[in-house]
């Protein structure tokens, strides 16, 4: 059991990459973490706890939620993170990719996003971040991503929605938008192909959007921002 004045962050598709730079980070920020994805391994350090689940199953939100406040009594932030990407021409996605995007990148988000909220308000204030992806704000015919712009456009939406809901309640909503990362996600040998993509003409590193959050994390007055962190992506080509 956390100390009840230790606040806590529960962060999604935390097993790698931009997630768990996420965890690396609260933990450095001094906040117990309930790290949350399809496969992660139990930590040693008390101060995290693991959840595995898939989060297009709105049982596993239930359980991450139940089990956070369980071990640690609270939640303070929450960084939507999970997210699958499927980069194909309109007309060839499929009814499993349709199921496979929009049950992690909207049902997820919608259960976990509503049970940790409703703690927040109970406890007097918190704060959602959602990460989302350049691409919603600039397509680019290179990349086809109308699944990616359907789900993640749609967290964009909402976290303007949410940040005014509740920003006389004390629980600030923002997004940061990435353009692309090197993570796992990018085998090695498509990273100097990515790269031409960028105005910057280089891939983003996970502490570049980890470092976004965590200023997010310490504006106290900021709420309803969609942050970029892509290389000047957001500005034009």
């Amino acid at each position: 059991m956390g100390s009840q004045h230790q606040k806590v962050a529960v962060i999604t598709g935390a097993s790698q990459g931009i997630g768990a730079g996420l965890v690396a980070a609260y933990r450095k920020l001094g906040y117990a973490v309930v790290a949350v994805s399809r496969t992660i391994a139990p930590s040693g350090d008390p101060g995290i706890l693991t959840i595995q689940g898939d989060l297009a199953d709105p049982a596993a939100a239930e359980r991450a939620i139940a089990a956070a406040v369980e071990r640690f009594g609270r939640i303070d932030t929450l960084v939507n993170n999970a997210g699958i990407f499927v980069a194909k021409p309109f007309t060839d996605y499929t009814p499993d990719d349709y199921a496979a995007v929009t049950g992690v990148n909207l049902t997820g988000f919608f259960r976990l996003t509503q049970l940790a909220v409703a703690h927040m308000l109970h406890q007097g204030g918190g704060h959602v971040v959602n990460v989302t992806t350049s691409l919603v704000d600039n397509a680019d015919s290179r990349v086809p991503s109308v699944l990616a712009s359907l789900t993640k456009g749609g967290l964009q939406s909402a976290t303007k929605s949410l940040a005014i809901e509740y920003a006389t309640r004390g629980v600030r909503v923002n997004a940061v938008s990435p353009g692309i990362i090197k993570t796992p996600m990018h085998p090695e040998e498509t990273h100097e192909a990515l790269a031409a993509l960028q105005p910057a003409q280089r891939l983003g590193e996970v502490d570049d959007v980890v470092d976004a959050v965590v200023y997010l994390e310490n504006a106290p007055y900021v709420t309803g921002e969609i942050l970029h962190v892509d290389g000047g992506v957001s500005a034009g080509h």
